[in-house]
């Protein structure tokens, strides 16, 4: 599952580059530098690797594949020169090269068409491709060399695109080479635009707007890449926008909008705004009573009021508890039940005492010891071989996807097996074992210690040296533990990834969208929508010591966070300017809180006490139906992506005819009989129950409504239950907006 996660992308890419069977591209009759090609000796990595990749020969759809095609496996887009060398000049008794004839090679004869070919024609015999294949032959196929490679940049220009709808600019790319070389190599990079919606690329660098929106177009050539944003405004003419900013954060994201000439929406009411924060902070809904203590608050700073208390408050610990045990994985299944207890109880310390991230980070990066004494050490038995480690501390506190590179070259960053490796060297000196006197299948006690020298058993901790990304691991006593210097240069003021990724999975949690989408996954591909705020956002938390709170105490104070929410918003549909809120499903943990909270019926979890709330549960291994159908996570995987929060039919059906939704409503004790027992008028108990569901009154359409609703029903309790069982349907009550 780990593995496909990062491959998924991967497929998406090369199935953009070819599709087996398709017509052939257009020829390609641009060369490769300025300098005609036939007048320097021809290179495999600088020409010939280029030129498979544009006619898309070592895409993963084809000869890329891991498996091949028709026999002839190539490296995928090139990222293994020597053994794509080896392949088309020795294997198979060379019978795909003729050095003395090469117009009658397979190597050419097959892609031109002219023997049958399960790619279908993909260049013609007045091809660029074609005439480089060629010559590479008549020069006596020289070798690869992946020095070649060394310290290749690649630039594309414009690095900035500002498009009205249909208009068109191309792109001009060029490699530099370690020799000094400057190659213009537009004709041989590989063009892919991330939103197809907004702007189009085409094989030869041309991108055309289509309509409003952001969007970037990735380049690729050798095995590097770059970035271009395409800014497709919303006005072909500059909008006023009155919005007087809070914090700084306005100020980055009003230049924005109007550099998108875009204006945002009104600023939400204090309803709204109450649920909203409440919601995001500590995972609960308001009670009447606060909404309505709020409501008549008149002091000008009420909001930042409320969002000091809530930080203050003890649900945030069990919020926040839910979704880092998420980002962990933490579950018995790994760490057994006391173990489970231990690493969670760290956990929730942590965030009780306001630890900084930095300082989490380090802590369980650098954990040893006895699980029961240091819960921290229980990451490393959620995760105990040392490629897994590595691509979870990757993903989970860079935001790097490194899955794709176990096998490969990544085919959308500058990552190869080599990092991958690398990272992986760090945990090879790990050992673990059972203390305790039954061993761990009973619950005994596991420890973790660094070994003072590498596992001869364990041949990776002989052959590769750690490194994190392209940053060796200095040289220092060899009996210390290397992850100590991983920890450090991790969370260290200049990392370009822990603070961006950091600030990035802030915003994600109080926005639903993080400013880089998907929030795991940073990459120079894969640009912020708003790269100058994220930025500030990711230096604002490095200022403050990485105390979190600080952070999402300057987003909630933000007019940005605080504008109203739009269902069918005209401007900014895909949310990526945040010029409004963009609604979301509640998960399944908060919104199974937020129904036993307002029938006033608590759930009952097996062995839990009566009233614990579903955001407190260590881990998902609790029977619920109702958890499993709104998407709890099973906590398998370090992807943000494993929690489900699209809404779906089975969750609405359940809404409609669950047996225990149908109970609580109905419930002697709950929140309704209470208020008919108290013999309260009608209209106090409707809009008790509106302020406990949509913490707002009733409109005056909705209380003609109730009062249909009420003269058509057979009893008034049975009136007021359709009326808090509709209002629990409503997707009002089941968003958060």
């Amino acid at each position: 599952m780990r593995i496909q996660i990062g491959c998924s992308y991967l497929l998406v890419f090369c199935a953009t580059q070819l599709a087996v069977g398709a017509e052939p591209p257009d020829p390609i009759s641009a060369r490769l530098a300025s300098t005609p090609a036939n007048s320097r000796p021809i290179s495999f990595v600088r020409d010939v690797a280029p030129a498979l990749t544009k006619a898309g020969c070592n895409a993963g759809a084809c000869h890329g594949s891991f498996q091949g095609r028709g026999g002839f496996r190539l490296s995928l887009l090139g990222f293994d020169p020597e053994f794509d060398h080896e392949v088309l000049s020795k294997a198979s008794r060379s019978r795909r090269v003729v050095p003395t004839a090469p117009e009658s090679s397979l190597l050419l004869t097959k892609p031109v068409g002219e023997v049958p070919h399960g790619g279908g024609r993909r260049i013609t015999r007045d091809s660029e491709v074609f005439a480089i294949l060629r010559d590479w032959q008549l020069a006596g196929m020289p070798s690869a060399s992946n020095s070649e490679l060394t310290a290749i940049k690649l630039t594309a220009q414009p690095s900035e695109l500002v498009l009205m709808p249909n208009q068109s600019q191309t792109i001009v790319v060029q490699a530099t080479f370690a020799d000094g070389e400057t190659r213009d190599v537009t004709a041989w990079a590989l063009f892919d635009a991330r939103e197809s919606h907004i702007a189009e690329i085409s094989r030869t660098g041309k991108v055309t707007a289509i309509r409003a929106g952001k969007t970037a177009v990735m380049v690729r050539y050798l095995g590097q890449v770059a970035t271009v944003n395409v800014a497709v405004p919303f006005s072909a003419e500059p909008v006023a926008i009155e919005f007087p900013p809070a914090n700084f954060l306005d100020e980055l994201v009003l230049a924005e909008w109007q550099r998108m000439r875009v204006p945002p929406a009104p600023l939400a009411s204090d309803d709204e705004f109450l649920r909203r924060v409440m919601l995001d902070l500590i995972g609960t809904l308001p009670t009447p009573d606060e909404v309505r203590a709020f409501a008549t608050d008149k002091a000008a700073d009420k909001r930042a009021k409320v969002i000091d208390s809530l930080l203050a408050r003890p649900e945030y610990v069990d919020y926040w508890a839910m979704r880092w045990g998420d980002l962990l994985r933490s579950h018995r299944r790994y760490l057994g039940d006391k173990g489970l207890a231990s690493f969670t109880g760290w956990v929730r310390q942590s965030l009780r005492d306001n630890k900084p991230l930095d300082v989490m980070t380090r802590e369980l990066l650098t954990a040893q010891g006895n699980l029961y004494a240091n819960g921290a050490v229980g990451y490393f038995f959620i995760d105990e071989k040392v490629e897994d480690l590595a691509e979870t501390t990757a993903q989970i506190f860079l935001g790097v996807r490194m899955q794709c590179t176990r096998c490969h070259h990544h085919p959308q960053e500058v990552w190869s097996q080599d990092d991958y490796w690398g990272l992986a060297a760090f945990f090879t000196r790990l050992e673990s074992k059972d203390s305790g006197a039954y061993g761990s299948r009973f619950g005994g006690p596991r420890s973790l210690r660094v070994a003072a020298k590498p596992n001869p058993n364990r041949p990776l901790a002989i052959a590769v040296a750690p490194k994190a990304f392209h940053e060796p691991l200095p040289t220092t006593d060899p009996a210390a533990d290397p992850r100590v210097w991983l920890a450090e240069w991790m969370t260290r003021a200049d990392n370009p990834y822990f603070a961006r990724n950091m600030a990035n999975r802030l915003w994600a949690a109080l926005f639903g969208r993080g400013l880089v989408d998907p929030v795991d996954d940073l990459r120079a591909t894969n640009p912020a929508a708003m790269p100058a705020a994220l930025d500030r956002l990711a230096r604002e938390l490095s200022d403050h010591k990485f105390d979190a709170k600080h952070l999402l105490r300057t987003i909630c104070n933000s007019r940005v966070y605080q504008l109203a929410g739009e269902l069918q918003p005209t401007r900014d549909p895909d949310g990526q300017l945040c010029t409004h809120r963009v609604p979301r499903r509640l998960t399944a943990e908060v919104l199974l809180d937020a129904v036993s909270q307002v029938t006033g019926v608590p759930e009952a979890f097996d062995g839990q006490p009566l009233g614990t709330r579903a955001i407190a549960l260590a881990d998902p291994s609790f029977p619920s139906n109702f958890l499993m159908t709104f998407g709890r996570p099973l906590r398998n995987n370090a992807c943000d992506c494993a929690r489900g929060g699209n809404p779906d039919l089975s969750q609405a059906l359940h809404l409609v005819n669950s047996a225990t939704l149908h109970q609580k409503v109905i419930s002697d004790t709950g929140r309704l009989a209470t208020l008919l027992k108290a013999n309260k008028p009608e209209a106090e108990i409707f809009e008790e129950l509106y302020l406990a569901t949509l913490s707002r009154r009733p409109h005056a359409d909705e209380l003609a409504a109730i009062d249909e609703l009420m003269r058509e029903a057979p009893s008034r309790p049975e009136g007021l239950q359709d009326l808090l069982w509709t209002l629990l349907n409503s997707s009002e009550f089941v968003f958060n907006h």
